[in-house]
């Protein structure tokens, strides 16, 4: 299968089982001998990279031969059949293979498979899982519907931006928002249920590792990442991210927000269960989804309202549950309401979820580096993951919340793979808050193609165009340095928005506003030496 896009033009093609990677190298080579054919409008030859065999089809074809033959096992087809007559999940990737889910599954070696008749299938299971994608708010939502779940009494796996964790123990750190992450997971023996992230990039690059799910979640889609993959459009964005139906159960279900207009418009194109929620309760998409039974979540005068099976449960005053911010946090009651719908979906009571809403958030264990909140000597500080306008937007509205007469600090940077035009309408959104000092870094790990200081330039650019005095505004590339240029600038009274995205930088940054807070340190004065490490 072809398609063609802004960009160029994608090529996908089914494979067996035992020979998947062989596709991926067959996929290669035809993209290289486009390339290194000559160019229609001149003539000129073009030149592919990699191993010559990539463009001399003779060679190619014997590579390609070799590799499908060292590939080729018909046992783990076999007992992929096996595992769909038996109703199980099962998956694997280069190294191991496993049947069923978490607690339910068995893992073996590639080189070492069992035949079917000595698979033990009595003891074999699946596991309640959830997927959650969108483009902003995957993590917060994740880490929700996974305390709701071990509120629940399960022992839950989770996988996120900044890695796995098995009952509350972080096993690996990074970002395992891809199938990497969910198959650690889902293999982990101590495992009774699961909340994956699935982000985007990892659809488009690898797909997606879970064929079972009881439920997945689209938080929303933005214009983000516009330009990898051939998504050039909202609609194409989320026409990705709905590859997470196809993981879900006969009886799965797909929630989405019904206060983006992308996510409404498309959702006529799906024949999977659907669930709804809002802001409001009274969203008319909300309302004639529950006058035809279905299942929705908004909210109703400061009350977060989950309706479920007929019935509708309260789940408490949106503006005492943490996680909101006293109600400025509207992104995050949003967050809630689709994590209380995929609890419900995995058969978390709403008693249950109730509880945990009225608790998660209180500490910055429950959901670090997202809306981290400190209040040093009448200085208040907002740390978050913010990397889009939509998520900047969401932040500097809590900001605006707090900060009376005083001024505001802003830290921005964004990631290299963003097209020149995301960056600058980060800028945009930022301009808008009328900062009174922005000081922009480079994302370490993140240049993605781009050299130090070239982000940073064009939201300079973008922010100087806009009418912010060059006066206030500096670069600093380092992330954590970027941080105590703002800490020596801020006074008592001012808000300092914090958008850290590396984990190693985030956690530094933590650590010193903590310290700060707890040596006594005044806004205005200078800062303590030396910064913790």
């Amino acid at each position: 299968m072809a398609r063609r896009h802004a960009s160029g033009a994608s090529l996908a093609l089914a494979a067996p089982e035992d020979q998947l990677f062989t596709a991926t190298e067959l996929n290669e080579w035809a993209w290289a001998s486009v390339v290194h054919s000559t160019c229609p409008a001149t003539g000129a030859a073009l030149h592919a990279p990699g191993h010559p065999a990539a463009w001399d089809e003779a060679s190619a074809l014997q590579t390609l031969r070799h590799l499908a033959a060292a590939e080729v096992r018909p046992e783990l087809v076999a007992l992929m059949a096996a595992s769909a007559q038996h109703d199980l999940p099962a998956f694997c990737d280069d190294e191991l293979f496993t049947l069923g889910a978490g607690a339910g599954s068995r893992t073996w070696s590639l080189a070492d498979l069992p035949t079917v008749e000595a698979v033990p299938w009595d003891t074999l299971h699946d596991i309640p899982t959830a997927l959650v994608t969108g483009s902003n708010g995957k993590t917060t939502t994740v880490r929700l519907v996974a305390a709701m779940g071990a509120a629940h009494g399960w022992i839950l796996g989770h996988s996120c931006t900044d890695g796995t964790f098995v009952d509350g123990e972080w096993l690996t750190r990074g970002d395992y928002s891809g199938p990497a992450g969910s198959r650690q997971v889902l293999r982990d023996p101590r495992v009774q249920a699961a909340v994956l992230e699935t982000a985007r990039g990892g659809i488009l690059r690898r797909g997606i590792a879970v064929r079972r799910a009881e439920v997945a979640v689209v938080t929303n889609v933005t214009p983000d990442h516009f330009g990898e993959y051939g998504v050039h459009s909202l609609d194409e964005l989320a026409e990705a991210k709905f590859v997470v139906a196809r993981a879900l159960s006969r009886t799965g279900l797909l929630v989405l927000n019904a206060d983006d207009p992308t996510l409404l418009r498309k959702s006529a194109d799906l024949a999977c269960p659907l669930a709804w929620f809002a802001l409001d309760h009274a969203h008319p998409r909300l309302a004639s989804h529950r006058r035809a039974g279905g299942a929705t979540c908004g909210a109703a005068q400061g009350r977060l309202l989950l309706h479920w099976a007929g019935a509708t449960h309260d789940l408490g005053s949106v503006f005492d549950m943490p996680l909101g911010a006293g109600g400025a946090a509207t992104y995050n009651l949003s967050n809630a309401a689709g994590a209380a719908l995929a609890a419900a979906a995995m058969r978390v009571p709403p008693v249950t979820v109730a509880a945990v809403l009225a608790t998660f958030g209180a500490t910055r264990r429950d959901n670090p580096g997202r809306l981290d909140r400190w209040n040093l000597a009448g200085l208040r500080v907002l740390m978050d993951y913010a990397h889009n306008p939509e998520g900047l937007a969401g932040l500097l509205e809590v900001a605006g919340g707090l900060r009376r007469e005083g001024r505001l600090g802003l830290l921005l940077g964004q990631a290299g793979n963003r097209e020149d035009g995301a960056i600058r309408a980060l800028a945009a959104t930022a301009v808008l808050a009328r900062p009174d000092m922005v000081v922009l870094k480079d994302l370490e790990g993140y240049l993605r193609g781009r050299t130090p200081g070239e982000v940073p330039a064009l939201l300079g650019e973008e922010l100087l165009g806009r009418g912010l005095p060059a006066q206030h505004l500096t670069t600093v590339l380092d992330e954590v340095s970027a941080v105590d240029v703002l800490l020596a600038w801020a006074r008592p009274g001012d808000v300092l928005v914090l958008p850290v995205h590396g984990l190693a930088a985030r956690e530094h940054v933590a650590s010193w506003l903590d310290h700060l807070g707890e040596t006594g340190w005044l806004p205005g004065s200078p800062l303590p030496l030396p910064s913790p490490t």
